[in-house]
């Protein structure tokens, strides 16, 4: 359970010094406790105290890693509900969808529409990532293109299977670039939980309703898996809106750890419609998802989300 901010003041060295950047200690304890200042701020804290304040220190939503290098992406970390009391933090990413059974002109294709950006206002606005999907059931398939994705691309990477297996040969070819697996279930997270630690990689939580993802997070956690992307199992816009909102609040409000960590949302699963997936898309920017995977990129969809994302992130 979260420490309050009067039983963190107990532990901090009440030495007022101003260096974490507030007036006194009890301030700091304050923001520790409402998630609004890190436990590094503080200079002078002691190793045992760090141990005690761990968990109240860390933000109430998971900060998590999506690839290596100047591309990787990072999601979570966000404090608060809406933009006003603070800032939000980290902008969501945005995949585009590949799948196995595509082909090779069609893949490329798609491989050079990853590349569109646009610049604005002296930013360069992009997209970060790449879903692979295993359509096709077939491993050495699934492993053919991820290789194929992997040397044409330097976008990170979301590994998309129902079978345990492939996903295992898909890592096989870009564990080196620390893809998203998507996706542990109540079925298989003791071997998604395995991948995700045998190779340092991040791993999405998918369940039926948010009683089963929570059941789902604290075994993944209890495994010894800390970097988990929850995917609550709605796909129609009304209950995903739901149930990003309630995942937010229970993180930031409750400090419900179980929940506490960034969301990926598939507008691609949604609709055939590609406009109205842009505006399901742009629903999420705002409200709060934290991976967008769309189905193809099209520059006039494209943009204006690039756009919205830029304003409410700047």
């Amino acid at each position: 359970m979260a420490l309050t901010g009067i039983e963190i003041f107990k532990l901090l060295p009440k030495t007022n010094c101003k260096e974490c950047g507030v007036p006194t200690c009890l301030a700091f304890a304050m923001n520790l406790a409402a998630g609004k200042a890190e436990l590094s701020a503080c200079p002078y804290i002691s190793e045992e105290a760090k141990a005690k304040l761990a968990e109240a220190s860390a933000p109430p939503i998971a900060p998590i890693a999506i690839g290596v290098g100047d591309r990787a992406l990072k999601v979570g970390s966000e404090t608060v509900m809406f933009r006003h009391e603070r800032r939000f933090e980290n902008p969501p990413g945005f995949a585009i969808l590949i799948s196995d059974t595509m082909s090779d002109s069609e893949v490329n294709v798609r491989l050079e529409r990853f590349k569109l950006q646009y610049e604005r206002v002296g930013l360069i606005l992009r997209p970060e990532l790449i879903a692979i999907r295993d359509d096709s059931g077939d491993a050495k398939k699934f492993e053919a293109l991820v290789n194929k994705v992997k040397q044409n691309s330097d976008g990170s990477i979301i590994l998309m299977s129902s079978n345990p297996d492939n996903l295992a040969a898909g890592l096989k070819a870009c564990a080196d670039r620390k893809p998203l697996i998507y996706a542990a279930t109540k079925d298989n997270f003791d071997r998604l939980a395995g991948l995700a630690k045998e190779n340092s990689c991040p791993v999405v939580a998918k369940a039926s309703s948010l009683e089963e993802l929570i059941e789902l997070t604290t075994k993944l956690t209890e495994a010894g898996v800390r970097d988990i992307v929850l995917d609550s199992g709605s796909r129609t816009l009304r209950q995903v809106f739901e149930d990003q909102v309630i995942i937010r609040r229970a993180a930031l409000e409750k400090k419900f750890r179980p929940l506490g960590f960034p969301t990926i949302v598939l507008p691609c699963e949604m609709t055939d419609d590609p406009m109205k997936e842009a505006v399901i898309a742009s629903t999420f920017v705002a409200k709060y998802g934290g991976i967008i995977v769309l189905s193809d990129f099209q520059g006039e969809s494209l943009f204006p989300l690039l756009v919205e994302r830029m304003n409410i992130y700047t």
